[in-house]
């Protein structure tokens, strides 16, 4: 993990040297800490304020270099709006402004205090996850690096009322922080070091924190009949894995939730292969998988009080003699037998047997899989949202609920007969692919042919949001690690708080 960010809880008092940053409202008001430094500056923040046009509106800053009056180096005030509007993501974007308004500076105390008053533990605890996710960086191949891009472990010192209680807040949030790391740095790891037996090694590891991990070889995926996934996988020299994952924090009595990840390490196509500009992102379309990881990682490492099962298909799709042809038939862990029209629609090959094994091996009361699966949701909802899809109206609006909770938002598209048609094959049960038209959601009515005895299942479609997404407060990483805070907040609203 490449957290290059130390956080410490202290005291709030005002800073006596370093350097400081301090948050107003759109009144420029400030608490009464940051107050008592103003006007020991004497009142030079009034006129920087006036001079700079500074309205204090949300995540703008302004700052004071060596100001007069006080032993600081430089005092950044962060203006956070109108403070009756303000939501638990903004104190995330709050932790994420702070490291590049403070840029440069290796020390920083911020005064997490507001002009009415005190924040909660909750509030700073999100504050410092943002300043966590924001810190990240993917720079392990880079020999050679600038002078600002030299590894620099920077501390932040968050002065809090109540520095214990935020520090215990901050314990379970920096475990989510941990995962989405673990996430962030598979999207991000070149598919030539990250093939299937690699991703299964590092999901191995896991079992350090107390989550159980099996590991299902070329031999045993043909034992169990996983003819979609195997037939995805026949065309590399590499050997394809899946990898259960069981964290048991719950009682017994309770039935695991299963999540489920796309796994494919490289996806060239196939013999429907893509074109060549930007194939490189591919290393990325095991977004999904990824997610599971750092999801596993985050509930081990907080001891989440909830009964969760994983489970990820680690293929890589390549270009060989040996590869599948459009037009063959395969016949998947379900008995349901597959039409091949378009071997660049693989996922959803290795997600079917996925889905057949979770549910016949471990019967879990609800199913979420992720993945990178098409364009098509990108056309429909660009990087900002990933497409949702449901068999369950309550299950989908929880996921609703939690992405607007944290900001991994998701969008809710439609499933129906009408779009289950166009996957009808002539010659085998389906086929896996239905045409141009609605390609996400004939995907996605194509995972629920997998679906059995009506088990509430969603499927999250995260090809615009996990690879490549706009950089934000929050993250400047090309794998964003999304669906990682998304689902540890669904858990924790849907079973752990109730």
């Amino acid at each position: 993990m490449a957290d290059r960010a130390e956080i410490r809880f202290v005291k709030l008092e005002m800073p006596k040297a370093g350097s400081a940053v301090v948050l107003t409202d759109e009144k420029l008001a400030l608490g009464p800490a940051a107050t008592a430094l103003g006007e020991a500056a004497g009142g030079r923040f009034a006129r920087a304020a006036m001079a700079a046009k500074f309205e204090g509106k949300p995540m703008k800053s302004i700052q004071l270099l060596a100001p007069a009056g006080v032993e600081l180096d430089r005092v950044v005030f962060v203006g956070m709006g109108d403070l009756e509007k303000l939501k638990p993501q903004d104190w995330l974007k709050l932790g994420g402004t702070i490291p590049s308004a403070a840029a440069g500076e290796a020390e920083v105390t911020v005064l997490l205090q507001l002009p009415a008053g005190d924040i909660s533990a909750e509030q700073a605890a999100n504050v410092a996850l943002g300043i966590s996710l924001r810190s990240y960086s993917f720079d392990k191949y880079k020999t050679k690096k600038k002078n600002d891009e030299a590894p620099k472990p920077r501390i932040f010192a968050l002065a809090v009322q109540d520095p214990k209680s935020a520090s215990k807040a901050w314990n379970a949030a920096r475990a989510v922080a941990d995962g989405v790391a673990v996430a962030r740095d598979l999207v991000n790891e070149p598919a030539n070091t990250l093939g299937p037996v690699e991703f299964a090694d590092q999901l191995g590891d896991l079992s350090a924190l107390g989550v159980e991990v099996e590991v299902l070889g070329e031999d045993a995926l043909r034992d169990h009949k996983m003819g979609a996934l195997l037939g995805v996988a026949q065309g590399s020299e590499r050997p394809p894995r899946v990898v259960i994952l069981r964290w048991k924090g719950g009682r017994d009595k309770d039935t695991p939730v299963a999540f489920v990840g796309k796994g494919v390490v490289f996806d060239s196509g196939g013999i429907s292969i893509k074109p060549a500009a930007g194939m490189e992102d591919m290393k990325g379309d095991m977004g999904g998988a990824a997610a599971v990881a750092g999801l596993f990682h985050a509930l081990a490492a907080r001891k989440a009080k909830v009964n969760a099962i994983g489970i990820v298909g680690l293929v890589e799709n390549m270009v060989d003699g040996k590869a599948q042809r459009p037009g063959d038939v395969v016949t998947s862990m379900s008995g349901q037998t597959i039409e091949v029209i378009n071997t660049d629609a693989e996922g959803r090959l290795v997600l079917a047997d996925i889905l057949t094994y979770i549910q016949r091996n471990e019967k879990p009361a609800a199913i979420i899989d992720l993945a990178t699966l098409t364009g098509a949701i990108i056309v429909a909802l660009g990087n900002h949202h990933a497409g949702l899809f449901s068999n369950n109206d309550e299950l989908a609006d929880d996921l609703l609920k939690a992405g607007r909770e944290t900001g991994e938002k998701v969008w809710r598209m439609p499933l129906g007969p009408e779009y289950d048609k166009l996957i009808d094959s002539k010659i085998a049960d389906m086929k896996n692919t239905g045409g141009r038209h609605a390609g996400s959601v004939t995907a996605a009515q194509f995972l629920q042919r997998f679906i059995e005895n009506d088990t509430p299942w969603a499927h999250i479609d995260v090809a615009g949001t996990a690879m490549g997404s706009p950089a934000h407060e929050t993250n400047q990483s090309w794998g964003s690690g999304y669906g990682v805070r998304l689902l540890d907040e669904f858990l924790r609203a849907r079973y752990e708080r109730k």
